[in-house]
């Protein structure tokens, strides 16, 4: 099964102690790479995120972005530091004392001093926090597989209809190959009687030389290991495992052969074919950049 490497997915689990909101995207990328944003409260459980986007994304730059909103059981109760109030007090006081300073020491002053005033966070119970978030990363997860999956869909059909013109434009090379030689022959032949005028044509050295340009012109293993990679193709793009650096790997040895033809094609019409073949294979080599 094909699976496009760019999606999106969110995913968002709510409890009684939080809202949490997990968003993931995805884009072209050679490996698999995934980059994990996430408040400072899930920092322990980010080895178990990349572990659960890891093992369903195999190609691909991934971005997991993740919000965590408290709710009234999870929020911050305050806590007030009684002794640390105390001794900024009696501090103040000796200061007032000592300065001759004689305004009031207020409350709101007192409260402003660091540490004085601390959240508490009430029922922070780690394995249910994770519980919630990989909750949330799963669901995100299976949302941007639905994704990939349609657009994998979309990418086999045009995969498959490629593949289908690149089979007819080889064909087109098998049929014109021979005919080639052929034409070479009658050529050389009607440039030989103009050249020697009265004097008879060595038929020995004429089919010397139309065997040395059949041999050059020869495309035949070419022509059976493309149609080889075409199987091959067609084999790949039915596996349910990820098959982007494969199908990447067909179309370099697809455009080797091409290459190969073109460079021993001493005719305009297989040149023109080849041309075609070029650009059809460019055309697939893009697509399947896209795919896991």
């Amino acid at each position: 099964m094909i699976k496009s490497m760019t999606g999106y997915g969110k995913a968002v689990v709510e409890t009684e102690s939080g809202r949490t909101t997990v968003e993931i995207r995805s884009v072209n990328h050679r490996y698999g790479e995934v980059f994990v944003k996430m408040p400072r409260s899930f920092l322990a459980f980010e080895n178990d995120v990349r572990k659960v986007v890891g093992d369903r994304l195999k190609r691909g730059k991934i971005e997991v972005f993740v919000l965590r909103e408290e709710g009234a059981a999870g929020q911050h109760q305050p806590m007030v530091n009684v002794p640390l109030a105390r001794a900024y007090r009696e501090a103040f006081d000796h200061l007032r004392t000592e300065l001759g300073i004689y305004d009031p020491v207020t409350l709101p002053l007192i409260l402003s001093q660091r540490d004085v005033l601390a959240a508490r966070e009430e029922g922070g119970d780690e394995d249910i926090l994770r519980d919630e978030l990989l909750k949330a990363v799963r669901g995100a997860v299976e949302a941007m597989e639905a994704m990939r999956v349609r657009e994998g869909e979309a990418l086999h059909a045009d995969l498959a209809a490629r593949r289908r013109t690149l089979e007819a434009l080889i064909e087109r090379v098998a049929e014109r190959a021979p005919a080639v030689v052929a034409e070479y022959a009658q050529k050389l032949r009607e440039r030989l009687a103009q050249l020697l005028a009265d004097t008879a044509l060595d038929e020995a050295r004429l089919a010397q030389e139309v065997a040395l340009l059949a041999d050059r012109c020869d495309v035949t293993e070419e022509l059976v290991r493309f149609r080889s990679h075409l199987v091959q193709f067609d084999e790949t793009i039915a596996l349910a495992e990820p098959v982007g650096r494969k199908l990447d790997f067909l179309m370099q040895e697809l455009n080797r052969e091409v290459n190969t033809i073109g460079s021993k094609a001493n005719d305009a019409s297989m040149a023109a074919i080849v041309v075609e073949l070029k650009a059809e294979l460019e055309k697939i080599r893009e697509q399947v950049q896209n795919i896991e």
